[in-house]
């Protein structure tokens, strides 16, 4: 079955092969429940939808990694940092995991998962793009959260809220993360100017610093209440396609002629909680599930999208219950991004 997608990939070449890698890994946060959200994804039919509905041929081994047997049995925090070696030594995996997808040209698809195994799914995507078409990865992140503290900025400890710190060499890695200077270009994963946020509207201080010093260009969510969610779409695609292609700088409409490849990472929580409740980190104010899906209906249509995670859906997040009506809603919703982003549309 061919997909029902008219959008013809720009930088995979089949564009129908999908690789998916399960992540069942908690540790960069606090809260138990990511780790299971895989395991409820795929219950809820998302690889039914990818085969039958949309067309992919899937690479899946079937399993929901935990890495236990990579884990250490002590991990106390380093560096401020929680569980340090454990999240180094997952996300070193995972790296791997997608790497070996992404170097034979699959789209993947990571399921997460807390937002610490982007500092994998990025890093060996990135390291794929470079290696099969030398290119750099470009990397929109929609989340409530930038996710760039430095473990010397960050007041939890937590590594979710660290990746992006990692992936730009913002954040030193070594000792804990020194696996990925291995899979660094010039100092980092991914540039920071090749680093877009959507949906921010809870950034700590130290992190709108970050933002500012290093020119990351970001949309929150006063952004989006003030020129839309499609305007908004418009100037970040515009900016990363202006990278490669300074000449269509300035140019109105949605620019998808010169865009490099794209990685989208996508934290549910970016959703507003009236749509995904049952996340670890929920914050009022964010998108509408709409919202959502239009990110992600049009980050498919650039024909640029390599690699996509979606994280934080937590099924038994305080509050909730997996059969709980907000649970599933938020089940519902991660399997209704992951579809858009990998072809739906409305007509």
């Amino acid at each position: 079955m061919t997909s029902p997608s008219l959008v013809i990939p720009s930088y995979l070449p089949s564009g129908n092969q999908l690789g998916l890698v399960s992540v069942g890994f908690s540790g960069g946060q606090r809260k138990p429940g990511v780790e299971v959200a895989p395991d409820f994804l795929v219950k809820a039919g998302l690889l039914d939808d990818l085969r039958e509905a949309l067309g992919y041929t899937l690479h899946y081994d079937n399993t929901i990694h935990t890495y236990a047997e990579d884990l250490p049995k002590e991990d106390p925090p380093q560096l401020n940092m929680r569980n340090p070696l454990s999240v180094s030594a997952a996300t070193k995996k995972i790296s791997s995991q997608v790497y070996s997808h992404a170097k034979e040209g699959r789209l993947t698809l990571t399921l997460g998962g807390d937002h610490s195994i982007a500092i994998g799914s990025i890093s060996g995507a990135a390291r794929a793009i470079r290696e099969r078409l030398n290119r750099s990865l470009n990397v929109i992140w929609v989340d409530a959260h930038a996710d760039i503290n430095t473990p010397e900025t960050s007041t939890s400890g937590s590594i979710h809220g660290m990746p992006c710190a990692f992936l730009t060499g913002i954040a030193n890695p070594d000792p804990i993360f020194s696996w990925l200077k291995d899979l660094m270009h010039e100092g980092s994963a991914i540039e920071a100017k090749r680093l877009v946020y959507i949906g921010l509207r809870d950034v700590d201080i130290p992190e709108k610093k970050i933002l500012r010093d290093n020119n990351i260009k970001a949309f929150s969510m006063h952004d989006i209440d003030r020129w839309g969610i499609g305007h908004c779409v418009e100037l970040a695609l515009e900016h990363l396609a202006g990278l490669d292609r300074p000449d269509i700088k300035g140019v109105k409409g949605y620019i998808y002629e010169g865009l490099g490849p794209t990685y989208l990472s996508f934290d549910v929580d970016a959703l507003d909680p009236m749509w995904a409740p049952s996340t670890g980190t929920p914050v009022r104010g964010g998108l509408t599930l709409r919202e959502g899906d239009f990110i992600c209906e049009c980050v498919h249509a650039t024909g640029a999208l390599v690699g996509m995670d979606l994280v934080e859906v937590n099924p038994i997040a305080p509050g909730y219950t997996a059969d709980s009506p907000g649970a599933e809603a938020t089940i519902r919703a991660g399997c209704s991004l992951i579809r858009c982003a990998l072809g739906e549309s409305l007509l």
